[in-house]
């Protein structure tokens, strides 16, 4: 075979390690430690659909030490979900759900809610003022997005069953506005 044959493969390779990284810095910046994040990112672009420790490492080319303090708080967050077949020696990770930010985003009503009881007991113990009416602002904000989180998440999953239903093999174009801007221009 010729260097060329094998070009395709090296450039999805690099073009996925790039996709990888760029998701892996968004998360960081979010909070998520790095190894976490690529782990994430690796699992949410990469094709496959379960990955072991080993995979997860040639996949993102580090130690399977590093993996293995990184899928922890993945499973304990909801990230990943660790499975393990019958007979298998070795656990396989996943993402948690094939809806993963429907899965992601309900999970945020617990903390939503501990938000909405902090700012409320916070507020207890202000007197009226500036402060407090900006906490009560918090707390109602927080409430509200509690409670519509839900209608939120349905029509999504309504929007998403709509995409799935409309594509026809080719790659999915995002449906934004932008995309709906180029497609009649």
């Amino acid at each position: 075979m010729t260097e060329h044959a094998h070009e395709p493969e090296h450039q999805r390779d690099d073009a996925q390690a790039w996709a990888v990284e760029r998701m892996a810095v968004l998360l960081t910046e979010q909070g998520i430690p790095r190894m976490m994040a690529r782990v994430f990112a690796f699992a949410l672009v990469d094709d496959a659909d379960r990955y072991t420790a080993s995979e997860l490492a040639e996949g993102i080319r580090v130690s399977q030490a590093a993996i293995s303090g990184a899928v922890r708080p993945l499973v304990h967050m909801g990230l990943l979900d660790r499975v393990r077949e019958p007979g298998a020696r070795s656990d396989h990770y996943r993402l948690y759900d094939e809806d993963v930010w429907s899965a992601i985003m309900l999970q945020r009503g617990p903390l939503l809610e501990r938000w909405e009881q902090a700012t409320a007991e916070a507020m207890s113990q202000l007197p009226e003022g500036p402060g407090r009416r900006r906490l009560n602002e918090t707390r109602e904000f927080m409430a509200y997005m509690r409670t519509e989180l839900p209608n939120l998440v349905k029509r999504w999953q309504e929007h998403r069953a709509q995409l799935h239903t409309t594509q026809t093999g080719a790659e999915a174009t995002p449906a934004t506005p932008e995309a709906e801007d180029r497609e009649t221009h």
